[in-house]
């Protein structure tokens, strides 16, 4: 696949089935991952992969922090349950801050985004597609202790891959000059 029709084509899907990649695709998506742009090397981007009988673990992550939120109601308990399993596969986005003069903690952040970004773009080139997740269980001490990350560890978002169902959606057609300034 071209590199700009790559880009220009990536759009999130609407519902994700089997097959997903192979293990040796996914050391190719790891490797684009980590060419993303990271100020001083400090490599800070990881990530925990997520299938087969770890989405029931990480359906348990979930359905157990929901039942730690006071009067939550039964439909979003449930809702927390079944969130693992929109996709046959999920890649944890972790962000681990390492303290640098030159480099803070919101560059670390946007070095792993970057990351992401390469893992969704390898995914399509690939044809496979994915959908970049956050909400409650994204940026969650509870959820991220259940995973053994650290303090100063964070989850940035969920990645759930596999190859999409259905129509593709329509990519808008959006006006440069929206979104563009010049100076």
């Amino acid at each position: 696949m071209d590199a700009l029709d790559n880009i220009l084509n990536r759009v999130s899907a609407r519902t994700l089935s089997n097959p997903i990649p192979s293990k040796d695709e996914m050391e190719t998506v790891y490797k684009a991952a980590l060419r993303a742009p990271d100020h001083a090397w400090l490599r800070t981007s990881s990530f925990i992969e997520v299938k087969e009988d770890g989405l029931d673990k990480l359906s348990d992550i979930f359905f157990n922090f929901g039942k730690t939120i006071p009067n939550i109601a039964d439909e979003v308990l449930e809702k927390y349950k079944n969130a693992p399993y929109r996709a046959p596969m999920i890649i944890i986005l972790v962000n681990t801050f390492k303290e640098h003069p030159k480099v803070p903690p919101i560059e670390q952040k946007l070095s792993t985004a970057a990351a992401a970004q390469n893992i969704m773009l390898a995914l399509n080139a690939m044809n496979y597609a994915c959908i970049w997740r956050t909400g409650k269980m994204a940026f969650n001490k509870v959820v991220q202790e259940n995973l053994n990350l650290k303090d100063h560890q964070e989850i940035l978002g969920y990645l759930y891959v596999g190859t999409e169902v259905g129509n593709k959606k329509k990519i808008p057609n959006l006006e440069i000059d929206d979104f563009v300034s010049y100076l």
